[in-house]
């Protein structure tokens, strides 16, 4: 039977995602149509699908399914995206929200532009988790700089968790690097058995640091909100940069604060509404 939904497409930092208010709009087989509807030539185009739910636990709830089907345990960008989602449809007046996700609880600040509408969203993403889930990399179970062989090549990086894996590795050129090629290996070296966020870093002259990313299911994006924050905290673990610092990506950049206060870091960004739409749909 033929159903239509309504969806709205909207990007953090070029993080583009179908974003669908399962209140008005329930579905079934999130996994299938992440596939069928990202492919950017045959469907809506994106990189995956984002459900808005309520919760019990929170103010409402967020699951994301990439383009490749695979279910994610938290998007940065897709949470921002979220907030001015709610905001600006009316589902909330609180400039504050709490989201829930599959990596915990996530709180929302809202910030609002002249037109009344949410501008830039401040993200708690949390305390970064350190040590390796799947093998003990050191005593303390962390990998800072470490390394990791694959493809018959040896990458030095670090190891941080923001709700989902992600390897950081530094270079004097993130331009250059091979992402297609290096990001696909490491995402699947033996060492991360259940795969890994892979990024690409550079500190610039001016303290920023660019960023490129390859994402666990999804393969190169313009932006990752938890990679930013993964990047920000390995410089600051490196002692490469300060625990603020700009993370410049393809699609954007993002703030991040590692706070010496609570341990937790703080994304702010854009969120951008791209179009409105439906589309029919076998249900």
């Amino acid at each position: 039977m033929s159903r239509i939904l309504e969806f709205t497409k909207m990007h953090g930092a070029g993080n583009d995602y179908i974003y669908v208010n399962t209140l008005k709009f329930p579905v079934a087989n999130p996994e299938r149509l992440a596939l069928l509807w990202s492919d950017r030539h045959k469907g809506i185009g994106g990189d995956g699908l984002v459900l808005i739910g309520p919760s019990e636990k929170a103010d409402f709830s967020m699951r994301i399914f990439n383009n490749d089907g695979s279910e994610a345990r938290m998007c940065g960008n897709a949470s921002r995206c979220i907030g001015k989602y709610l905001y600006d449809n009316g589902l909330t007046e609180s400039r504050d929200i709490r989201l829930e996700t599959l990596s915990g609880i996530k709180l929302l600040h809202l910030t609002t532009g002249t037109d009344g509408k949410v501008a830039s969203v401040t993200v708690d993403m949390g305390c970064p988790q350190l040590a390796v889930p799947w093998q003990m990399a050191s005593p303390d179970g962390s990998m800072l700089r470490g390394t990791v062989e694959t493809g018959g090549h040896a990458y030095t990086g670090t190891f941080v968790s923001m709700g989902n894996p992600h390897f950081v590795v530094f270079t004097d050129d993130a331009e250059s690097r091979d992402i297609a090629t290096e990001g696909y290996m490491l995402e699947h070296a033996p060492v991360f058995p259940e795969r890994c966020n892979i990024e690409f870093a550079a500190v610039r002259p001016d303290g920023s640091i660019r960023m490129r990313v390859w994402e666990r299911g999804s393969g190169i994006t313009l932006a990752c909100g938890t990679g930013a924050c993964a990047t920000a905290v390995a410089a600051a673990l490196e002692h490469r940069a300060p625990r603020r610092s700009d993370i410049v990506m393809d699609g954007g950049t993002l703030r991040i604060e590692w706070s010496e206060a609570d341990g937790h870091v703080y994304m702010t960004g854009p969120a951008v509404k791209i179009f409105d739409g439906r589309i029919e749909y076998d249900g």
